[in-house]
């Protein structure tokens, strides 16, 4: 058998056209009223954001050597996405018969869909503050009817390998072999996870997903929760549901815990293609997705085209070779909802943290908290009766303008007294002493209060103010 059971099951799938989830805020701190509490918060954030585009752009993942939807009467799926002081926004997910209910970190940069599994299930460097790895939701495969182990022959099992996956113990002549899909160990910013792949039912209100891939996690470094993977590759939510598009509107985030949660919609469509723009939007197409042998991961990027970027009424001029990936993919910008901060490659965050000094040169700098908490530049802007800040433009192909306001790019630290721009970058070049990966990745922090869409059926990403919150 292609896919060896763990209990013998028949699915019959239910459909709709959209869901809708709650996207909730992910969090390891509580309390961060003391300024110390509030810098150290914000150099986790940083850190993590750094060490995300470390990972996205130099992807190091180590991986040992379908069924259709049909339409019911709704048109959407929603569930709450919410943001935590953690930096990630948390969607709950539904797996198993009966249902087990497990909260996921919501990633537009990684496509493995994987919870923590087992009740043996163990994560090293969990501990942060406000986090109890020991209450960690697991899901149980023991007790849920349709699950079962991928074998290694089933074509969902090259998802993850590829076509070249070897299949120890295997005869090649055969359809009958029961040795299971490898073992995954996949590497994130923060840590890694590794566990086997399953074959499971999600679930939803008014739709059922059978046979979905889904990754069972027995052990995991730094991973204070499962992944829910909505980049591009084969195996990620998107791809598995055959999804038209999905959009967010991202809670506005103060480095705390809120209740607060807004709505993930995910369009499985009406089964025929629509060109039709969702009122208010601008759109940029996405740009196509360089093909690199040696960094696969690149493909499951949502690339954007990025022409321009402003500082006030500045143009500052970046080198077109930065904003575009070249024949060896690095280069160019992406769009990711698991990095906090948003990442500019050494270059490009120069010439932006430049042309801010210069227009606020009126401040005084604080170089002393731009070491304490990875941000930069810093300004004291006490004593100032009013405070003139530069807007921050991200312009894309097609003449979408992304606008920011002032509080997704600068943000209050420890005091009333200073601010620091909330973009990133660090000094990291590849093992060949040259660029590596996607020079700007466009984080969460920057996309509050924006409605955002990825159209995939028409391969475009849009956008527009909007308060999300209630």
């Amino acid at each position: 058998m292609a896919s060896p059971p763990l209990f013998y099951f028949l699915i019959f799938l239910t459909v709709v056209s959209a869901v809708t989830l709650p996207l909730s805020p992910f969090s390891h701190s509580t309390d961060q009223s003391p300024n110390n509490d509030a810098h150290l918060a914000l150099r986790r954030l940083a850190d993590s954001s750094i060490a995300r585009a470390q990972q996205l752009k130099q992807p190091t993942s180590i991986k040992p050597n379908e069924d259709s939807l049909s339409a019911s009467s709704a048109d959407a799926v929603k569930s709450p996405l919410t943001p935590k002081s953690y930096g990630g926004y948390s969607v709950s997910l539904s797996f198993g018969t009966p249902s087990q209910t497990i909260p996921f970190v919501f990633d537009t940069g990684s496509s493995l869909v994987w919870f923590p599994c087992t009740s043996r299930y163990l994560c090293s460097g969990c501990n942060f503050p406000g986090l109890d790895p020991t209450r960690t939701i697991r899901f149980v495969p023991k007790d849920s009817s349709s699950s079962r182990v991928i074998g290694c022959q089933n074509p969902k099992c090259r998802f993850l390998f590829g076509s070249n996956v070897k299949c120890r113990g295997c005869d090649p002549s055969t359809r009958n072999c029961t040795v299971a899909c490898p073992p995954y160990i996949l590497r994130y910013g923060l840590g890694s996870t590794a566990g086997i792949l399953l074959s499971e039912k999600l679930n939803f209100a008014d739709l059922t997903v059978p046979d979905f891939v889904i990754g069972c996690s027995i052990l995991s470094t730094r991973q204070p929760a499962g992944i829910a993977g909505f980049g591009r590759g084969p195996e990620s939510l998107p791809s598995q549901m055959n999804l038209k598009r999905f959009s967010h509107c991202l809670v506005s985030r103060r480095f705390d815990d809120t209740n607060v949660s807004t709505d993930l919609d995910l369009d499985t469509g009406s089964g025929h293609k629509t060109e039709s723009k969702t009122p208010g939007l601008s759109y940029t197409p996405f740009r196509n997705n360089p093909k690199v042998s040696a960094n696969a991961a690149f493909l499951e990027y949502y690339y954007l085209s990025l022409r321009r970027i402003f500082v006030g009424s500045k143009r500052v001029k970046i080198p077109y070779k930065l904003l575009a990936p070249g024949p060896d993919g690095n280069g160019g910008s992406i769009v990711d909802s698991g990095s906090t901060f948003t990442f500019m490659e050494r270059p490009v965050f120069e010439l932006v943290a430049e042309e801010f000094a210069t227009q606020m040169s009126n401040y005084s700098r604080e170089k002393e908290l731009e070491k304490i908490t990875g941000l930069g530049p810093c300004f004291n802007i006490s004593g100032k009766g009013s405070v003139t800040v530069p807007e921050l433009t991200f312009v894309f192909k097609g003449g979408a303008k992304m606008e920011l306001p002032l509080s997704n790019y600068f943000t209050l630290v420890g005091s009333v007294d200073n601010v620091c721009l909330t973009v990133v970058s660090d000094n990291t070049v590849s093992s060949t002493g040259g660029r590596s990966g996607p020079a700007i990745i466009l984080g969460s922090f920057q996309q509050q209060n924006y409605h955002v869409e990825y159209d995939l059926e028409n391969d475009r990403f849009g956008f527009a103010r909007k308060k999300c919150s209630p």
